[in-house]
């Protein structure tokens, strides 16, 4: 499009040039629209990033957060409408155009190589070379000065199939400052940190914006709007709705302004009526070492809690419970059954469902459809099959009415999941939690990249499982779900349980204080 940015753009919450005294924006788009096959993803949004500023995007997933900052940093061309960077039209036909201007992006969802090094990703497509050849040498010590700058504790030469999801997001983030910066974009960028680790980040932030850098800031926790950012732009079904004040707009304004009605409290009173033992462990070590002699129990009726830094080894017990990792010693008791070897198969047919943190590598078929996917953790029992064959007709039905529970949307489950937004991929695989009759649900990381509407929905959906009789075990990074929903939590530091909590005990104080290992008295 060919207008002018003074005269399409309205000056809206202090973004003009003149009125309002500001300097000409880092980077504005005017009137800016992506249309796909049958929908339009962005419908002529206005925005702009002054340097210097935390522009928080704010919308439920499939608002069009993501279809603007794809835009923005080169990875999707606009249908139409304009991005001007300093004041100047400009077209980015990719990621690597976009970046020659210092406008770097860290998706949600991770582009990295797993059999290759740190320091092979960060500069991949941007390798050192001299007379030609790849220098690893060197590309290995700028790796390392940026990782030493960014106080990232990562050896470049490390490969990444080797780290944990939150170091990989470190490298993620690292890949942004290989080369002089202007504009980072960040994705839910806390959605695999823990609070230490976000309050890390925070401090990273705040040195940029001394530094005149611009950031655009996705994310779905309010509590963080309020602590890193300057102004807050939110998106509805791909337009633009408003551009508030961060620190001065209430929490109810800025869900009223999200979703177009008044939402009550994001956490549900849980009515905890603990009964029988479900499960039942001692002593458990694990092959690879990430659990040494934890002891812990999980009754019916109750929502049980498990918190910890990342590779604390929270969700590593999850995982062995539900037979994903190897015990070398320990026992393992579900519904007073002593399980000598646990695989997934077991502990599906035995009642035991896990569901995992990354939906996107460990928890989704993308390339399948959705009623695939609702349906995969019962699809061997009725009613979905005899035993042998899958009643095709059944199971889109079942999946059908699983869908309209949950407000899946849109509800095409003959849509191959990668074409769902990350909260509605999360429905589909809480969905399989309702295709049998489970007596433990291991939710790891259940709210990861989804927005607060559906994070209510799922918090919902948590409490009305306990309140029916199912066992319930919540591993989580975010804190204030562990403080809300749990009737008892366990803290894990190093591979062990440092501390059980139950009732009034369960406060941030006390859990945050087991999360680095005590002094010996």
């Amino acid at each position: 499009m060919s207008r002018q940015a003074g005269k399409a753009s309205q000056h809206r919450a202090g973004e003009g040039t003149e009125d309002h005294g500001y300097p000409c924006p880092l980077v504005q788009t005017v009137a800016l629209t992506r249309d796909y096959p049958g929908i339009r993803a962005l419908d002529n949004v206005d925005f702009s990033l002054r340097a210097g500023e935390v522009h928080v995007l704010f919308g439920e997933n499939g608002a069009g957060k993501s279809t603007l900052i794809s835009m923005l940093a080169g990875a999707t061309m606009p249908t139409s409408g304009q991005i001007l960077f300093r004041g100047k039209a400009v077209e980015f036909d990719n990621v690597h155009a976009a970046r020659n201007l210092g406008i770097s992006a860290v998706f949600q969802e991770f582009s990295l190589i797993p059999q290759m090094s740190v320091a092979e990703n960060m500069f991949l497509g941007a390798e050192e070379r001299r007379r030609g050849f790849l220098h690893s040498g060197a590309q290995t010590m700028k790796a390392r000065a940026v990782l030493d700058d960014l106080d990232f504790r990562l050896d470049p030469t490390e490969r990444i199939d080797r780290l944990s999801r939150a170091e990989q997001q470190m490298v993620e983030i690292a890949k942004a400052f290989r080369s002089d910066l202007s504009v980072l974009i960040l994705d839910e960028p806390t959605a695999s940190l823990t609070v230490h680790e976000t309050d890390h980040l925070f401090a990273l932030l705040r040195r940029l914006r001394k530094q005149d850098v611009g950031i655009v800031y996705i994310t779905h926790r309010i509590a963080e709007i309020r602590e890193i950012g300057d102004r807050v732009t939110i998106l509805r079904d791909g337009r633009f709705v408003d551009t508030v004040d961060a620190k001065s707009t209430s929490e109810d304004e800025l869900v009223r302004l999200m979703t177009g009605r008044v939402v009550g409290e994001v956490f549900p009173k849980v009515s905890s009526e603990p009964g029988d033992t479900v499960l039942e462990v001692r002593n458990l070590h694990t092959d690879d070492g990430s659990l040494n002699g934890v002891s812990a129990t999980v009754r019916k009726g109750e929502i049980v809690g498990l918190a910890g830094l990342i590779g604390s080894g929270k969700s590593r017990f999850g995982k062995a419970c539900f037979g994903a990792v190897g015990l070398r010693r320990g026992t393992v008791t579900f519904k007073g059954e002593r399980i000598p070897k646990p695989t997934p198969r077991t502990m599906l047919d035995r009642g035991l469902l896990y569901l995992p943190p990354d939906r996107r590598d460990d928890g989704l078929m993308m390339m399948r459809p959705a009623f695939e996917n609702m349906s995969l953790a019962a699809v061997g029992m009725r009613p979905f099959s005899n035993g042998w064959i899958v009643d095709g007709r059944r199971e889109r039905k079942i999946a059908g009415a699983l869908a309209e529970r949950l407000k899946l949307a849109p509800p095409r489950l003959d849509r191959t999941t990668e074409q769902f937004s990350g909260g509605n991929q999360q429905k589909l695989m809480l969905a399989r939690s309702l295709t049998s009759r489970f007596d433990l649900l291991i939710f790891d990381e259940p709210t990861v990249g989804v927005d607060v509407g559906t994070r209510s929905a799922i918090y919902e959906f948590i409490a009305e499982l306990c309140e029916i009789g199912a066992a319930v075990l919540l591993i989580s990074s975010d804190l204030p779900e562990i403080l809300n929903l749990s009737s008892r939590v366990y803290v894990f530091f190093g591979g062990s349980i440092q501390v059980e909590l139950a009732g009034d005990q369960i406060n941030e104080e006390n859990v945050l204080a087991s999360f680095f290992e005590r002094e010996a008295a």
